[in-house]
């Protein structure tokens, strides 16, 4: 009798840490998911980033996507290939991945109200979102996590969210405050109780940001480390 033995290979948290976008949609995401050949994107509508494992089948993959949204990101810290003729590189935005250090909740004073914002507050999450921080952001982004706010004289003025998800992470996005409403802390606040809701579900809190934001200080301050380079190349449909 012959006996078979099946090895599942799984993947560390490490592994899926190099490329985020691929593994969140092959686990918490996989209902947003449109793939090509492998190379995977967000359906457009929810979010306009696609990630990839094998870089030589990049370019028939990016064609195919254009054709459904014109403007859009692939995730990587290297650059994927392309046909020229029919995509052009808007732009590369040099990032970086932080990964929070430990799994002890931080000890940061909350003292503003911070509310779990529910699908009432999609319109007002989306005008604050492009008021600040223009172009990663869809409406149905919102599905893709959890969203909190601080609200002031009814007005939503502070925000944070979440975004990339598998089971072992989820990427804490979003951290936008109205510009009349800066330095009050609120950015902070957000970010730990964020932070909290992620390490209650034993999770790992994993954030992106561009290697010149002036609020990596403060991030590395609540425990956060820069792990890797995570660039944003920015692709548009000729």
């Amino acid at each position: 009798m012959r006996v078979f033995f099946i090895f599942i290979f799984m993947k560390s948290l490490e592994d899926k840490l190099k490329n985020p976008v691929w593994h969140s949609l092959n686990e918490t995401h996989n209902s947003f998911l449109i793939s090509y050949d492998s190379v995977r994107f967000y359906r457009p509508e929810v979010c306009t980033f696609g990630a990839f494992e094998d870089h030589s089948k990049t370019a028939n993959a990016l064609d195919a996507y254009s054709k459904i949204t014109e403007r859009f990101f692939v995730v990587s810290e290297i650059e994927p290939m392309i046909n020229p003729k029919k995509i052009v590189l808007e732009k590369k935005i040099v990032g970086c991945q932080m990964v929070l250090k430990g799994q002890v909740k931080l000890e940061v004073e909350i003292s503003e109200n911070i509310v779990l914002l529910t699908e009432e507050y999609i319109d007002e999450i989306y005008d604050l979102i492009w008021l600040v921080m223009p172009g990663y952001y869809q409406k149905r982004s919102f599905e893709m996590g959890k969203y909190f706010g601080i609200f002031k004289g009814g007005k939503l003025v502070s925000i944070t969210g979440q975004r990339m998800q598998t089971n072992d992470f989820i990427e804490v996005s979003a951290v936008v405050t109205h510009p009349d409403y800066r330095k009050k802390g609120y950015g902070k606040q957000l970010v730990t109780h964020t932070t909290n809701e992620i390490l209650r579900e034993g999770k790992t809190p994993i954030l992106h940001t561009d290697k010149g934001n002036s609020a990596i200080p403060l991030y590395k301050n609540l425990g956060y480390q820069v792990t890797r380079d995570m660039n944003w190349w920015l692709y548009q449909r000729k």
